[in-house]
C-alpha cells in the first residue's frame, strides 16, 4: 500500500509517498520541500507537490502538523495554516487522512526505527531498544516534544507541549536574558530560547534574519551566545526528561541536525545532569539525536501503519 505522507512545520513542508508492508513502513521516497510561506494554504501546498508527481498521488494520507490536533480545526502553532480534516476529501480527493502532531509522528519513529539510525550524543553508550520511557524533543521553528512509553503490546506515543512550559534561569546572564525577553513577551516559554530565533536572545548586534544569524554562529561567529544556547538546551531536556520519567533523550527537529556535531564537546551535557540530588540518574541516562533524514515523515507513515493495524484494515 502507499500513502502520501507530509511533514507541516512553521517554516517548511515535506511531502513525500510512503510504502507500507502490513504494519511496517517499507520504504519512504524522496522527499519534496516548500516553504509555508509561500503558499497561501496546506491546500495549495498538496497542489503543488501533485503538479510535479510523476504519477497520480495516493488517496490515503498521514499529515504531521507542527500544532496541537484536537477538533475540527488544526492550527500551526508558529504559522499561518489551518487545517480542516473534513474537507480534505472534498478539496483534495484524501479519503483516509490521518493528522496527528508532527513530534508525535516523529517520537513515532523513534519507537520503530533500529538503532543505527541515532547517534551518540552524551551519557552511557546504551541502545534505545531496551528502554521503557524515551523523551523526544526537537528544537525547530518552536520547540517539539513528546514521549515513547514502551510495554508488553508494543508502545504508545503521548504528544506534549512542553516546548510550552516556563522558562528558569540558572545563571545572572540567564537572569538577563530572561528579563529581556519578559519585557517584550510577558510570560517566556522555553521555545523563545531553545528554538531557531531563541539564539537572537543571546546576542547583541546579530544578523537580524534566523538563518544568517545561525550560518554566521556555526562558521565561528557568536561563539559566547552558542555555547549559551547549548547550556539552556542542556537544562531543557533534562527538565523534560525529569518530568516525564524518561530513561533516555532522543533529540531531533531541524536545529538538532545542525548543532550535532557540536553538542558532545559543549557545556550541554553538564546542564543536562545538573538537577542536584538527581544527578545520578541523570548521569545513567543516554542522550541520542536521531539520524534518519526524514524522521517526521517516516514517523508519520509508521503512525499510520499502526492505525491500519488496530483497525483491522491492512
Amino acid at each position: 500500500m502507499e500513502i502520501v505522507v507530509a511533514d507541516i512545520g512553521g517554516t517548511h513542508a515535506r511531502f513525500a509517498v510512503a510504502s507500507l508492508d502490513g504494519c511496517r513502513v517499507a520504504g519512504v521516497s524522496d522527499s519534496t520541500t516548500v516553504r509555508v510561506a509561500d503558499h497561501e494554504d496546506f491546500e495549495a501546498a498538496w497542489r503543488a507537490y501533485a503538479a510535479i508527481s510523476p504519477y497520480p498521488l495516493p488517496r490515503a494520507a498521514s499529515i504531521a502538523v507542527a500544532g496541537p490536533v484536537d477538533g475540527d480545526e488544526v492550527r500551526l502553532t508558529n504559522g499561518a495554516w489551518v487545517i480542516r480534516p473534513a474537507s480534505l476529501e472534498q478539496e483534495l480527493g484524501i479519503d483516509r487522512p490521518l493528522i496527528i502532531n508532527d513530534f508525535a509522528a516523529i517520537a513515532h519513529a523513534v519507537a520503530v526505527l533500529p538503532d543505527e539510525h541515532f547517534k551518540h550524543v552524551a551519557g552511557p553508550g546504551q541502545e534505545l531498544s531496551d528502554k521503557r520511557v524515551i523523551s523526544v524533543i526537537g528544537p525547530g521553528t518552536g520547540l517539539g516534544a513528546a514521549m515513547v512509553v514502551r510495554h508488553a503490546a508494543g508502545y504508545e506515543i503521548v504528544p506534549t507541549e512542553g516546548g510550552h512550559i516556563a522558562f528558569a534561569p540558572l545563571d545572572p546572564a540567564e537572569d538577563v536574558m530572561l528579563d529581556r525577553l519578559r519585557k517584550e513577551y510577558g510570560r517566556v516559554s522555553v521555545e523563545r530560547i531553545v528554538s531557531a530565533s531563541g539564539l537572537r536572545a543571546m546576542t547583541d548586534g546579530a544578523p537580524a534574519d534566523t538563518e544568517a544569524l545561525w550560518k554566521s554562529a556555526l562558521s565561528g561567529a557568536h561563539a559566547t551566545a552558542l555555547e549559551r544556547y547549548f547550556l539552556s538546551l542542556g537544562s531543557v531536556a533534562g527538565d523534560l526528561a525529569l518530568a516525564q520519567g524518561a530513561e533516555a533523550v532522543v533529540l531531533a527537529g531541524g536545529q538538532g541536525q545542525r548543532i550535532a556535531d557540536r553538542l558532545p564537546a559543549s557545556g550541554f551535557h553538564d546542564r543536562f545532569v545538573a538537577k542536584g540530588r538527581f544527578r545520578r540518574r541523570m548521569e545513567a541516562m543516554p542522550v541520542k539525536l536521531v539520524a534518519h533524514p526524514e524522521p517526521g515523515l517516516y514517523g508519520a507513515a509508521a503512525a499510520f501503519a499502526r492505525a491500519a493495524e488496530s483497525k483491522g484494515t491492512r
